[in-house]
């Protein structure tokens, strides 16, 4: 039997934001989790890709401009029902509340650690296959 490769969308629209959020997760965030990525660095990307595509994880930065990773996730899960996992990495402890609001499952904060960062993505991730149906 084959592994699962489990799908993470990375938004920010900053390409080096992007690429700390992929090394903080890594393609093995646990010893039994295989993960590829997907980059969008708008908001109608965002949306598309996650149209497109099966995403299991969505990592999102709430730093990002013109679009914050908090508006494109309250976007999500008010306009679809199998909207995926989301976390936002955020700068400022205080905005948890508005992860809060914006229905958010997990949050991380700037300057990313990979320890926390691949604890949490991989908890979410199995939380996420728990709940899908079996193949």
């Amino acid at each position: 039997m084959t592994e699962r490769v489990h799908t993470v969308l990375l938004y920010s629209d900053d390409p080096q934001v992007r690429d700390r959020m992929r090394l903080a997760v890594g393609t093995r965030p646990a010893s039994d989790l295989t993960v590829e990525f997907l980059d969008a660095a708008d908001y109608a990307e965002c949306i598309r890709l996650v149209d497109e595509y099966e995403v299991d994880l969505m990592l999102l930065d709430g730093e990002a401009t013109p679009g914050g990773g908090l508006g494109i996730a309250r976007q999500i899960k008010d306009d679809r029902d199998d909207s995926p996992p989301t976390c936002v990495v955020i700068a400022r402890a205080a905005d948890r509340w508005l992860a809060s609001f914006a229905q958010v499952d997990a949050t991380l904060m700037h300057p990313l650690d990979p320890v926390t960062t691949g604890q949490t993505v991989a908890g979410m991730l199995r939380g996420r296959a728990g709940k899908l149906p079996a193949a």
